[in-house]
């Protein structure tokens, strides 16, 4: 496939390197919107583009997309605000819009697992639910996306009205909220832990990553499934959770 880069950071350049492996080719790369409407000839050659850019310019760069019919997978996070627009226009459009929090196969089985266990714990004892997110000092949004996605999965099967509350080390647990601890060190490429504490025992689920490489085979199975699967769509449909 004939591939677009929208965003030239560290998953832009990580994209980049390894589309060879997966029998594909780069035409075009960008990072910002402007250069991207300056490139619409290009554009329009790619089978896909992939948006890593920023949590200010995502929208626009998938909205620029969905206006040129080229399918889009969106790994940037941080504008969620504005994804019921994105899913409009998709679908007005008759376009592809792929969108997750996190590209990572294994976390998306712990989103699955997560949602399970909170099940079957809220069902039979009362525990009290905690996330921590850690990532490198170059994130750009606190929480990440992928947190924000795993607390949802909790406090809707909590019933918690309130949804998540981002929280400092050691302060109280909010009314009615799942707590989100965010940390930003080094280069940590992403830790994720979904604690749930009760009087009898704490159970803990985490999802370490190692390094880039399971959200660029990630994005590429998003990329080459988005391609033969038009419309809006997700890790669940994916995965087919």
């Amino acid at each position: 496939m004939k591939l677009a880069i929208i965003g030239y950071g560290k998953m832009g350049r990580a994209i980049e390197a390894a589309a060879p492996a997966y029998g594909d080719e780069i035409i075009l790369v960008v990072d910002s919107t402007d250069e991207l409407r300056a490139n619409l000839d290009k554009l329009n050659l790619c089978d896909v583009a992939i948006e890593f850019s920023t949590p200010s310019t995502a929208a626009d760069n998938a909205a620029l997309c969905l206006d040129n019919q080229i399918p889009v997978v969106v790994g940037t996070t941080g504008w969620y605000d504005r994804l019921p627009e994105l899913r409009e226009k998709c679908e007005t459009v008759g376009g592809s819009l792929f969108v997750a929090s996190n590209f990572s196969i294994g976390m998306n089985i712990v989103f699955h697992l997560a949602q399970e266990l909170t099940r079957i714990t809220h069902e039979y004892a009362s525990y009290v639910p905690a996330i921590s997110e850690t990532h490198h000092i170059h994130k750009l949004d606190a929480p990440s996306g992928t947190a924000i996605q795993l607390a949802n999965i909790v406090a809707r099967e909590q019933g918690l009205e309130n949804g998540w509350k981002l929280v400092n080390e050691g302060d109280p647990q909010p009314a009615g909220a799942v707590p989100i601890t965010s940390y930003r060190i080094g280069e940590v490429p992403g830790i994720h832990q979904l604690t749930l504490d009760s009087e009898q025992d704490r159970i803990t689920l985490t999802h370490e990553a190692k390094g880039r490489q399971g959200l660029v085979h990630g994005v590429f199975a998003a990329a080459h499934y988005l391609v033969q699967n038009p419309g809006y769509k997700t890790m669940d449909d994916l995965l087919k959770f």
